[in-house]
């Protein structure tokens, strides 16, 4: 008489440590929204600084995340304290970001190069501050549980508080920074602030997460990039994921001019944000049934198809005009809902998978790389919008002496804000039909 497999058990992760987690994600969503939204413009109409310049202090910094996150992956992959392995990491993230970040925007007088250069040195750090808190919490889900559609039930709190925050940082820091230095230095405050009080509200709501395994460490940089290397999924997965990611990074630094330049108000920045973010608030509960029904792979191709077509329609705003544009921002939002719920669900299954296939507990190796290349990436498309606006004759300016931009520069803020982040989304379709990993996969892998 063949003895039936015991059937696993779920570790249900409480409520109150789902909440807790998913605070966390204000600081994603905070520091990748408010950067993307508003420093490239910033620095070329409040500075003065030149399109080529300012496109390089974005991206130069975001160079060093692929080296720092591996390394605090490494780190809290070893890491032995009273708080778990994570949590001191994102303490310590907590203590420096939130003042790293204030200072980028809120610095001296400055305008033109010695400007550029205090922005670089600020955002230099602050992109090491955030590798402190961003690396190991994203290695947090794939210990706290093993079950697959667990996963998604527990990053489903972490996008409702990932969508209200951008919500609310998209929104409000515009208006907080207005037009002018002093604006922006009292917007770098306050969302300084929102910084600590999130973070901090992270560390102590995971304090009773679950840990259902322990991450083994690699013993070196080298050793993690060559065991990403071995896991096909996981190469997949970041594939896809840096292509949306370099479409969102384009779209979001093209926001401010797409609004000033194309449909003539400045303001509508934050409404267009407000078209792009909201959809993160009621549609994930769509999205994860989505992916039950038709897995992963099918629903992140949906949500892949939905970003490019609204971007695409966004191309005809000028003639059709302001309402017309925003529904088209819309469909875009609608599917970068489904973007930000499944890359993290599936990075969260490839973790897992890893885990099975070699026996090793590597989500801070894992998530280290993912983090360095999503950063790198998204700051690539303000680095690729900064060259085509550089290229065609963007000329930079200060609020005292506003200028005229050609018509060469006003072209490409409109397509490289909605072609370029189209074409990206339908490479990313592409990729994911290669993604192979899946519920009965897992089970298998498991088994």
């Amino acid at each position: 008489m063949v003895t039936p497999a015991p059937t696993p058990v779920v570790v249900t992760v409480p409520r109150g440590v789902r909440v807790g987690y998913g605070v966390g994600s204000v600081c994603t969503a905070t520091f990748s929204t408010v950067p993307g939204l508003l420093l490239l413009f910033y620095m070329t109409n409040v500075l003065a600084i030149s399109a080529w310049i300012a496109g390089a202090v974005v991206f130069l910094p975001k160079l060093w995340d692929m080296f720092i996150n591996p390394w605090v992956g490494q780190r809290s992959d070893r890491t032995v304290s009273r708080f778990g392995a994570r949590r001191p990491w994102m303490l310590l993230g907590a203590l420096t970001l939130p003042v790293t970040f204030a200072l980028t925007f809120a610095g001296p007088p400055l305008t033109g190069a010695p400007a550029a250069l205090y922005v670089a040195l600020c955002y230099f750090l602050t992109a090491t501050a955030f590798a402190f808190y961003e690396v190991p919490y994203k290695a947090m889900p794939a210990e706290m549980t093993d079950d697959y559609h667990e996963r998604s039930s527990l990053l489903q709190w972490r996008m409702v508080f990932l969508g209200l925050a951008i919500l609310l940082s998209g929104a409000v820091a515009p208006v907080i920074a207005g037009t002018d230095a002093a604006g922006y230095r009292r917007m770098g405050l306050v969302i300084g602030a929102v910084l600590l009080v999130a973070m901090l509200a992270s560390f102590l709501g995971t304090a009773r997460a679950p840990m259902v395994a322990r991450t083994e460490a690699e013993p070196s940089i080298r050793a993690q990039f060559a065991a990403a290397r071995s896991s096909r999924p996981f190469l997949t997965l970041l594939g896809l994921s840096c292509a949306q990611m370099f479409a969102a990074g384009t779209m979001l630094a093209g926001a401010p001019y797409f609004a000033t330049y194309v449909l003539g108000d400045p303001g509508a920045t934050t409404t267009l944000f407000l078209g792009i973010v909201g959809p993160l608030l009621v549609t994930m509960p769509g999205w994860v049934w989505l992916s039950r029904r038709y897995e992963k792979r099918g629903a992140m191709v949906v949500a892949s198809s939905l970003f490019a077509a609204g971007a695409i329609g966004m191309v005809f705003s000028g003639d059709l005009g302001m309402l017309y544009a925003h529904a088209c921002v819309v469909v875009v939002g609608i599917g970068y809902a489904g973007l930000q719920l499944l890359q993290f669900s599936m990075l969260s299954d490839v973790i897992a998978h890893d885990a099975m296939v070699t026996g090793k507990r590597r989500a801070g190796v894992f998530t280290g790389l993912w983090t360095a290349c999503e950063t790198v990436v998204f700051a690539l498309g303000a680095l690729v919008l900064s060259w085509l606006l550089g290229i065609t004759g963007f000329v930079e300016s200060d609020p005292r002496m506003p200028v005229a931009q050609p018509e060469s520069a006003i072209a490409a803020a409109l397509y490289g804000g909605t072609l370029l982040p189209a074409l990206l989304a339908g490479i990313s379709i592409l990729l994911t039909t290669r993604y192979a990993l899946t519920a009965e996969k897992l089970r298998s892998a498991e088994a």
